[in-house]
């Protein structure tokens, strides 16, 4: 499964965690409510975990793209410079979006 997909998942388990949370302290029903905090919380663990995985590509994208950027310019290859600086921002773009 991918990381967005994960992610998704993880949103909803969140939602339906509160919702069955919610409804469990509406009626008094305890062990409703605490299975509802229980899904809520694992949810949330879900949405973090797959937001980590994409911050590591991120950063495994960002390391290569400044090395490809580097070598490039080193032997005087400007596409090559422009691709590693395109790819490394992207990487910087992924972390910063899944902080």
């Amino acid at each position: 499964m991918s990381n967005q997909s994960e992610k998704s998942e993880g949103v909803a388990e969140q939602i339906g965690g509160k919702i069955k949370k919610g409804i469990g302290k509406l009626i008094g029903d305890d062990q409703m409510h605490a299975e509802g905090t229980a899904t809520e919380l694992k949810g949330e663990a879900r949405v973090e975990a797959a937001k980590a995985a994409e911050r590591g590509k991120g950063k495994v994208e960002e390391v290569v793209g400044s090395i490809k950027n580097r070598v490039a310019h080193i032997v005087g290859n400007e596409a090559a410079a422009a691709e590693g600086k395109a790819t490394e921002r992207k990487g910087e773009d992924r972390q910063r979006k899944n902080q």
